[in-house]
């Protein structure tokens, strides 16, 4: 539902930011995910009080020296690291720059010097929803997929999934255009449960992981629109209150721009993939398919030394970004729905 989810973006005026507003949130969160790596012409003394610690001049230095070498050069370098070698330019860069980083902290860390440790699991979600072709301004998107993707972020693995489709309320008769883009049948969801009880074996499933108990993690999306747009509107429509540990998460699509230096235009999950060296795996618009195709653009960054860490939230039903000055916090226990009522 990617591109699709791009053009309900662009018609909600209420649960997105404006791309000027954006962009400029964007400057400040430029460090969300290339924390510790410092402009080579700025010495450690003069950036970021985090960055004091003497192993950020030297990670500056070998940055200078990698911003010299040529893509041949990169490559071959890569290899002799027993690194990934896929990728464009900027890409394999940054993994070398990551994988010194990487290496340089965490002898830091050994010596009780800085690390760069947020969550111990990321769990990634991407809804598939009701649809038109042409949806009216006025059509409100129904959850009809649930998924959900689990990733260690310390052995770099997906380690479970989750799955159910979502029975609609407003809208039951699925539109063919939706059937053929989601692969979702009418079958499927007239079998399927309403989203309370949906979202309440969720919740179960994630509290049997002791995720916000005994392990920190995050909800990471491709962009806003599953939470901001999809669970919102569900919430409402469901009569229930909209879930706190649900309320924060990361925007891998930013992430991803802030991380590799690109523009929001080559952040789309098609073009992730491509940029990474990567396939797409599965059925396209599957909801379970995009999750784990996510989870796997997550997993490379996670490699590239990208930290992945909070940037988006909803507060009082609007989409805000969160700073990169902001504490790290992981999602709250989740607890079953409750009603409006």
């Amino acid at each position: 539902m990617d591109e699709h989810k791009e053009n309900i973006h662009a018609k909600d005026v209420n649960a997105k930011m404006s791309a000027t507003r954006e962009d400029e949130k964007a400057k400040s969160c430029s460090r969300i995910c290339s924390a510790a790596e410092p402009d080579p012409q700025v010495s450690p003394s003069q950036s970021n009080s985090d960055f004091s610690h003497p192993v950020y001049k030297e990670i500056a230095l070998a940055n200078g020296h990698i911003n010299r070498m040529s893509k041949d050069e990169l490559r071959l370098k890569l290899a002799e690291l027993k690194l990934d070698t896929r990728g464009v330019k900027d890409v394999m860069k940054k993994r070398l720059k990551s994988h010194y980083k990487k290496q340089k902290l965490m002898q830091s860390a050994a010596e009780g010097g800085p690390t760069d440790t947020y969550y111990d699991y990321i769990c990634v979600v991407d809804f598939e929803a009701t649809c038109e072709e042409d949806n009216p301004s006025d059509f409100l998107h129904e959850i009809i997929e649930f998924p959900m993707v689990l990733v260690n972020t310390h052995t770099l693995e997906i380690v479970d999934t989750f799955q159910e489709y979502v029975k609609p309320e407003l809208n039951p008769q699925l539109s063919d255009f939706c059937v053929k883009l989601t692969g979702i049948t009418q079958k499927m969801v007239e079998e399927a449960d309403p989203f309370p009880a949906v979202l309440q074996r969720a919740v179960a499933w994630l509290q049997e992981r002791e995720l916000g108990t005994k392990y920190k993690y995050a909800i990471l999306t491709d962009g806003a629109w599953d939470m901001s747009k999809f669970l919102n509107i569900q919430c409402r429509i469901s009569r229930i209150r909209y879930p706190q540990f649900a309320k924060k998460w990361i925007n891998i699509r930013k992430s991803y721009g802030n991380f590799y230096k690109v523009p929001r235009t080559q952040t789309k999950l098609s073009v992730m993939l491509e940029k990474l060296g990567l396939k797409y795996e599965g059925r396209p618009h599957s909801g379970l398919d995009d999750s784990r195709n996510i989870a796997r653009i997550a997993l490379r960054m996670l490699q590239d030394g990208c930290q992945l860490r909070v940037n988006e939230r909803m507060h009082a039903g609007q989409l805000l970004s969160v700073p990169s000055s902001a504490p790290v916090e992981g999602a709250p226990p989740p607890h079953n729905p409750r009603s409006r009522d």
